[in-house]
């Protein structure tokens, strides 16, 4: 567990590095972020290999220039070794061209340095016998498997893509489902695909250049994936790591360069998953850092996050979502440096309900801490250096906070903030877009929208929004602004059982701390700064705290309850005094 005092050394210690990384020998963030994760030192033991022959890929009398397809040659060593009961099969320094192939159980795949993978960037190197289409290494049902080395594993990928769609569009291989709108094929194949496999190990390698997702581990158990770098800002989709109802999986002291979420967590197998630990990692994403969702039919459970970096992230550095009716509780998050993200935390429980019954009730979101976490959050994109860039928001905004929200009739329960220091660039003003504080049924509920931490548009609040949440708890929370900011810090909306102690809400406009909804707060030493710069304790008297009531209820629109997004005034009640 991150102590304090270690959250506090590291948050100065990126505090004064961040002049270094914009001037020092004027080299790109990425490698110097990179340089900074190469001298961290690498926490933790790793479950030993297992032991058994090994046989040199220079031994098959194969080319090793990348000229040449040897698909047949490996796929064939990879059955001969399983048939014997195991092995590895070493590849030395050289390029080797290759289709999909198939990890067996007992095998281990060793690239030395200076060994490179190549993916072939034919799509037809990707399809089986069955018309499945495969990874460029895929398993299924194997068991103890391994991925190792200081070598290099690529893709190809935005050359294998972009051939996909010259195919298409050039009638030679026509795509059912082709995704005309982006234009881009919906079936792209991952580097790495692991399903329902037992005790898989993925050390040390470089792992570059997905065509989709990088990795895919779906329904798998037992798996450890430590010390790899992912570089993959190459097409869209470019997860880092996908873990997909998986139990009893570690992510540790990896770097993960992605063009999409860096390290997700999934649930679309009829699982969900249990006791993963994610730590220890430095991840720069054109989405988010770290995020459950936004697939999420069964659930996720006993999961701990320490000590991330995240950096020029475009949305969220933590993202905890259940749109699909999966249960999401007893998750840990401790210690989280992000640095130029669009947003620090965004906690969601929704009714999207893609995958499963239209009907399905929503799922449950509970028992979340958020422990040690300081961010700077950026003005504009914080992905502009990226090849492949998110997409921009098609609506009016200033800099969105981060927020919790639930459902009117499914709240998210028991969350803990603790030792958080977000850092807003301000900025906002009620020219650009604007919904204030006492209208705050002009914020949709969005109930079946897919979930990300911009879905709301414009927001009441520069640094905190939180509605339909029973069970709070913040302490030591320290929300700064860069510039001024017309909003206040601060609006909670239907929560209960709230706790704010020892928040300090950055600006001089009043109010910073608004509520809605709020019965019996825990408010305690909640303070601002005057106009004069001095400090204040806020209170309902200096108009730092004010309590507004609803001007409507949450209307109904022809989708159903709660889905305001746009609003039917209907016939209020009458008072009893001026009933007729």
């Amino acid at each position: 567990m991150l102590s304090r005092r270690h959250f506090l050394q590291s948050a100065l210690v990126a505090t004064a590095a961040a002049p270094l990384l914009t001037q020092a020998d004027q080299r790109p963030r990425l490698k110097q972020f990179e340089q900074f994760y190469l001298q961290l030192p690498k926490n933790g033991d790793r479950p030993a290999l297992r032991s058994g022959p090994s046989l040199e890929v220079a031994s098959l009398g194969i080319r090793a220039d990348g000229s040449v397809k040897v698909t047949a040659a490996l796929q064939q060593a990879i059955v001969q070794l399983a048939k014997n009961g195991g092995g590895t099969l070493v590849f030395g320094p050289g390029r080797y061209l290759s289709g999909a192939l198939e990890l067996k159980t007992g095998v281990t795949l060793q690239f030395d340095a200076g060994a490179v993978l190549l993916g072939s960037v034919d799509i037809a190197d990707y399809y089986d016998e069955n018309n499945q289409l495969r990874a460029l290494i895929w398993a299924e049902h194997a068991k103890d498997i391994a991925l190792i080395g200081a070598g290099r594993i690529d893709g190809q990928g935005r050359a294998l893509a972009n051939n996909i769609s010259d195919l298409h569009h050039s009638g030679q291989r026509i795509e059912p489902g082709f995704n005309l709108w982006r234009n881009r094929s919906n079936r792209r194949p991952t580097v790495i695909s692991l399903f329902h496999c037992e005790q898989v190990r993925v050390y040390d390698l470089t792992i570059a250049n997905s065509a989709a997702w990088v990795q895919h581990y779906g329904a798998c158990t037992d798996v450890v994936i430590d010390r790899i770098l992912v570089d993959s800002d190459c097409y869209w989709n470019n997860d880092g790591v996908d873990i997909n109802d998986c139990r009893k999986v570690r992510v540790s002291n990896c770097f993960i360069n992605a063009a999409d979420d860096a390290i997700c967590l999934k649930s679309t197998k009829g699982l969900f998953n249990e006791d993963i630990e994610i730590r220890d990692c430095v991840v720069r994403s054109s989405a988010n850092g770290v995020k459950f969702g936004t697939e999420s039919q069964g659930g996720f459970r006993r999961v701990r996050i320490r000590n991330i970096t995240v950096f020029d992230t475009y949305r969220a550095a933590i993202a905890l979502e259940s749109v699909d009716g999966a249960f999401l509780e007893d998750v840990e998050v401790d210690g989280i440096d992000a640095q130029h993200v669009g947003c620090a935390l965004f906690i969601r429980l929704g009714q999207r309900n893609m995958g499963v019954a239209p009907d399905k009730q929503p799922g449950s979101l509970r028992r979340v801490s958020i422990r040690n976490l300081k961010a700077q959050i950026a003005f504009g994109p914080a992905d502009l250096a990226y090849q492949v860039r998110g997409p921009l928001l098609n609506a009016l905004h200033n800099p969105i906070p981060a927020s919790i929200s639930g459902l009117p009739d499914a709240k998210v329960q028991d969350i803990i903030l603790e030792n958080i220091d977000i850092s807003y660039p301000g900025r906002g003003n009620s020219g650009m877009a604007y919904r204030p504080y006492h209208q705050l049924h002009l914020v949709p509920q969005e109930r079946a929208a897919y979930p990300e931490y911009s879905m709301f548009g414009e927001l009441p609040a520069y640094g905190l929004f939180v509605r339909h949440v029973d069970g709070l708890q913040v302490n030591n929370l320290q929300i700064r602004c860069r510039e001024a900011d017309f909003r206040p810090a601060l609006v909670l909306d239907d929560v209960s059982r709230l706790s704010l102690q020892q928040v300090y809400l950055a600006g001089t406009q009043r109010p910073q701390l608004v509520l809605q909804q709020v019965e019996k707060p825990l408010l305690l030493a909640i303070s601002s700064e005057t106009a004069t710069g001095k400090p204040e304790l806020l209170g309902t008297d200096n108009g730092g705290i004010v309590t507004v009531q609803p001007l409507a209820a949450y209307f109904a629109t022809g989708a159903g309850p709660d889905q305001n997004a746009t609003l039917h005034f209907g016939p209020q009640p009458v008072p009893s005094g001026d009933k007729k």
